[in-house]
């Protein structure tokens, strides 16, 4: 048989570096060795009673066959409140799209707006999958590179001088994956300035907006004023706040023409989302929310933690960071140690490099920034227990030390 000839736009595609990432650790995992992984972003506590409970109730009423393409108006409609709720913001279900999480909200979006020719402009560092998802449309990213200092936060400046003729579509994530950077709301409105100015519509990926610590704020993009919103596309969906990530259930918030032909796209592609995981995400949006606020507690006294323990490797290692203040992310730089003895004597040139060898040496496992277009950086999830970061900071310190 000769080989099977696969599609260009297959051809170049990556696969997701922090699924690579896990899967490494999970050989050695295979293997007797005691991993301690700090690559995946999810939350590690279990989804919150109430909604597993929604869920049994709804299989037991026999909510197990097919729903609407675009998700039930249940589910639409407690959108809609969520964001009356918490951010003054009004929509109607006809609005809303459910889709199979935000990844897939995100494909939605692009694929229904972008091909050949067109540029998306991503500020750097950027989640790995949106640069893919934009090429597999034949689009270009068009990447705009954010520094440490500026909290990783993409100027309106930069924004405006990344726009040509071709640019379809800014995506913005806040707060971000990797970095766990918030912006401001001065910020995100002159952002939206230039958005109206230049008439750019803007993809806001809020996916952390629940997560949230101190010295950090959240504004939702469409909240700046008519002009704004009827640029903005909103997407996020229940995996973070509520600890659903395998649920698989994402959301877009957009005009009503792009949302009908994304409803279409689904149609083709996938059907509906989960009818089971629609139930258990209506009660997630309607149902009691302190469960969210006591994990978001969680999260910020595990990022005072690690910021506390990193503090020291700035004037030890010459490690460099911007607080992250939403998110679960701490994203450092350990380009001061390349080409320097560290443990073992090992010496290597780039951040990835430097995640191969931290996860031989100490078995510990990180993703490096290489694959969020951040050379030099690594990122840390510190969604798990305070146990096994303390054990992961010892590894690290004793691997950056040699």
């Amino acid at each position: 048989m000769s080989a099977i000839r696969l599609s260009p736009a297959v051809q170049s595609l990556k696969p997701s570096a922090t699924l690579a990432a896990a899967a490494k650790a999970k050989e050695l995992k295979e293997k007797g060795i005691k991993v301690l992984d700090f690559t995946l972003g999810e939350p590690d506590f279990d989804t919150p009673k109430n909604i597993r409970d929604a869920a049994i109730t709804a299989m037991n009423a026999g909510r197990t066959h097919y729903t609407a393409s675009g998700g039930i108006v249940e589910l639409k409609q407690a959108v809609c409140a969520l964001y009356q709720r918490d951010y003054g913001l009004q929509f109607k279900p006809n609005q809303v799209l459910i889709s199979n999480g935000a990844k897939h909200s995100i494909h939605n979006v692009i694929a229904a707006l972008c091909g050949p020719g067109d540029e998306v402009i991503i500020p750097a560092p950027y989640w790995v999958s949106y640069s893919a998802l934009v090429e597999l449309t034949g689009a270009v990213p068009v990447l705009v590179n954010t520094t440490e200092a500026s909290g990783f936060c993409m100027s309106a400046e930069q924004f405006r001088q990344a726009i040509t003729p071709r640019t379809r579509l800014l995506m913005l994530n806040n707060p971000s994956n990797p970095t766990g950077s918030t912006y401001t709301a001065a910020g995100l409105e002159a952002l939206a300035k230039v958005a109206v100015e230049k008439d750019i519509l803007v993809l806001s990926d809020e996916i952390y907006e629940k997560l949230i610590y101190k010295g950090g704020e959240f504004r939702s993009f469409a909240s700046f004023g008519p002009d704004v919103a009827a640029r903005t596309i909103i997407v996020s969906g229940v995996s973070k706040a509520y600890a659903m990530t395998g649920w698989r259930i994402g959301w877009t918030i957009g005009p009503v023409d792009l949302i009908k032909a994304m409803d279409n796209l689904q149609s083709q592609e996938t059907s509906n989302p989960c009818s089971v995981s629609q139930y258990a995400a209506v009660e997630a949006l309607n149902g009691p929310q302190e469960s969210v606020e006591a994990m978001r507690v969680e999260f910020e006294k595990r990022r005072n933690y690690v910021m506390e323990r990193m503090q020291p490797w700035r004037s030890k290692y010459g490690v460099t960071f911007a607080e992250p203040s939403g998110a679960f992310y701490a994203f450092f730089n350990v380009s001061a140690s390349f080409n320097k003895p560290l443990l073992g004597g090992t010496k290597v040139g780039n951040a990835s490099d430097f995640c191969n060898a931290l996860l031989e040496q100490v078995h510990v496992a990180l993703v490096t920034g290489d694959a969020f277009g951040a050379p030099g950086y690594v990122r840390l999830s510190f969604a798990c227990s305070m146990e096994q970061l303390k054990s992961g900071l010892d590894a690290i310190e004793k691997f950056l030390a040699g």
